[in-house]
């Protein structure tokens, strides 16, 4: 059963977070808000199987939600995260971006960017 915001753990959290992989996905998210699977392809360097079934798992935690725009999927964080989960993201990603510092740019051109009114 997907764990929702409302029951994340702190154990839960350190285990959806323990993989680099999810990890590094979350440091993009929580840097440039929502991103479509592939601005995190080109930024992870990994193939759109393997990004994508990470993200599935970050969803399923209930760390991230999504949203079809056509054909592209954007990820952002939960906006519904507990405070206390939000917190500790955010010294996370800030730790890691420090370690990460390839990481912190962002693919553009890869998929229309679709404007809400």
């Amino acid at each position: 059963m997907p764990a929702t915001a409302l029951s994340l753990t702190p154990a839960m959290l350190c285990k959806c977070l323990g993989d680099d992989t999810r990890l590094r996905a979350m440091l993009l998210l929580h840097r440039f808000g929502e991103l479509c699977v592939c601005d995190l392809v080109s930024a992870l360097a990994l193939p759109q199987s393997t990004v994508s079934r990470h993200l599935a798992q970050l969803r399923q935690c209930g760390l991230v939600s999504d949203r079809r725009a056509g054909q592209w999927v954007h990820y952002r964080l939960n906006p519904g995260l507990p405070g206390w989960a939000a917190r500790v993201l955010d010294e996370l990603c800030r730790a890691a971006a420090e370690a990460n510092t390839d990481l912190m740019t962002r693919a553009e051109g890869c998929c229309p960017v679709v404007t809400t009114a």
